[in-house]
């Protein structure tokens, strides 16, 4: 199973690289179990809208926001193991 995970961003925050940055060192330690999509909500409006988003970063996992601020990196890998059992 492949857990799909997206980063929404925007161009003027401060903290979205942090998660960006996060979420791509994970992917580089489980490459085979992630796939990541990067969304950068002034581009893409409606994906935002979808999920109701008021704040960024804010990542998701299949489908389902999981964080919105930055998480640890042990936080992260912790809710992606639970998403591949």
């Amino acid at each position: 199973m492949v857990v799909k995970i997206e980063v929404f961003k925007s161009p003027s925050c401060p903290y979205c690289p942090m998660a960006v940055e996060l979420v791509e060192e994970v992917k580089k330690e489980m490459p085979d179990d992630l796939e990541v999509e990067i969304i950068d909500i002034m581009q893409d409006r409606e994906k935002a809208i979808e999920y109701n988003l008021m704040a960024v970063p804010a990542i998701a996992l299949n489908g389902v926001v999981k964080f919105v601020g930055a998480p640890t990196k042990e936080e992260l890998v912790s809710v992606i193991k639970e998403e591949l059992q």
